[in-house]
């Protein structure tokens, strides 16, 4: 039985034997390992039975020797389904065009959905990017960035994002975006004072309201009163024992900005020698068709001229409906690369170590402050990197509101 299992696929034959003792002949097919089933006795000369497609050479060889007519009655499997399949070309030629078909249609976007709250604006900046960067319906999906690039473009090109979420579903892409929430300051309401919020010597002082209680040049610790909300106003129609008037305090809500030189120590590391790698934005792209771990180019051969190459490939998966094939088109970005060393002098060295220390700091306090000087108190010179210790003076507002509560 195991041995005319799978037959219907390797496909099989019906012949009928016709001459003298026909069984005979299956005996013989028997003996020489041809594997024969379903033997049927017709009439007195004529024997049918079932054998394998694949024994068929080894059954004509076996009638050559002996004296039997051999005739072919059925044939079944799948070999000869796929014969008769084949000939009708009109039939194949449509079945393989409607294959490609489904193919072109399950690999193309249908649909672009942009969900969460966001404001229309936003959204219609949103389309307007993804219709730069190639995604919109009818876009072929081989030639978009994966999922991951969309979003750390769009979150680089739309500032007002906070984040974005790019999925790929079929041959719909999902988008989902949280809109960047500028938490403003909280303004203190009412009476309030002008403290200090760093520690400083004072420079500038502008107050457009309250009392000042500090002057230029003065030393000042955070949380000390600058400016003062409380006012003194005098009563005229009151009077007290000792003839002078009677004052009475009047708060109101202290305005100013207060300039003081503030102090910051920073430490910067910079290297004598630096090699980096710079893409001269000259490139090729080259596409393969791939099976596992298997691929093929089937667009753009040979090698480009170029002395260094940074290699950046893609792969995406070809989809079959809403199944993924184990075939993929991988997409490789070949791009000119030139290598660049930089070797600097211990004095450059310094410079750029000074130049990088107040960048860094600038972008810390913000583009209000100022960075007045800058003294290098320790300087080393350790496994080729020039190590700087930097205090660093700066002029910058220092007033913060502090509401004046009852006891004040």
């Amino acid at each position: 039985m195991k041995q005319i299992q799978g037959s219907f696929i390797r496909g099989f034959v019906t012949i009928v034997v016709s001459g003298h003792m026909p069984e005979m002949f299956f005996q013989e097919c028997v003996r020489r390992g041809i594997t024969v089933w379903n033997i049927k006795r017709e009439n007195k000369k004529t024997c049918s039975g079932n054998v394998k497609l694949s024994d068929l050479r080894e059954v004509k060889r076996i009638r050559r020797e002996f004296q039997y007519k051999i005739s072919f009655r059925e044939r079944k499997g799948f070999p000869f389904l796929f014969s008769r399949f084949f000939r009708r070309k009109e039939f194949v030629l449509s079945f393989i065009a409607s294959i490609f078909f489904i193919l072109f249609m399950s690999n193309i976007i249908w649909k672009v959905e942009i969900t969460g709250e966001l404001p229309k604006e936003i959204e219609e900046k949103i389309s307007k990017q993804l219709n730069e960067y190639g995604v919109h319906p009818g876009a072929w999906i081989f030639t978009l960035d994966p999922p991951g690039k969309i979003q750390q473009k769009l979150t680089e090109d739309i500032p007002e994002l906070l984040w974005v979420g790019v999925h790929q579903k079929g041959t719909t892409y999902h988008l989902e975006g949280v809109e960047k929430i500028v938490v403003k300051e909280d303004k203190v309401e009412g009476p309030r004072n002008i403290v200090a919020a760093k520690k400083g010597v004072i420079k500038r002082m502008y107050v457009s309201k309250g009392l000042p209680i500090v002057s230029i040049n003065d030393y000042v610790e955070p949380g000390k009163v600058l400016v003062s909300g409380i006012l003194n106003e005098v009563d005229n129609n009151a009077g007290n024992e000792d003839g002078k008037d009677k004052k009475k305090p009047v708060k109101v809500a202290a305005e100013g900005e207060i300039i003081a030189s503030t102090w910051y120590e920073v430490d910067v590391t910079i290297p004598l020698k630096k090699n980096y790698e710079l893409l001269t934005g000259k490139k090729e792209k080259k596409y393969f068709l791939g099976f596992n771990n298997f691929t093929f180019p089937v667009w753009g051969f040979g090698k480009p001229e170029f002395e260094a190459i940074h290699y950046d490939s893609n792969q995406t998966p070809i989809k079959f409906l809403r199944w993924e094939l184990p075939i993929f088109i991988k997409e490789t970005t070949l791009s000119e690369k030139q290598y660049h060393e930089i070797v600097r002098t211990h004095e450059e060295a310094v410079e750029a170590g000074i130049k990088q220390a107040k960048e860094e700091l600038q972008l810390q306090l913000g583009p209000e402050a100022k960075i007045v000087s800058e003294k290098i108190l320790h300087e080393s010179v350790e496994n080729g990197k020039v190590k700087l210790y930097l205090y660093m003076t700066v002029e910058e507002n220092i007033a913060k509101a502090q509401p004046i509560t009852q006891g004040d």
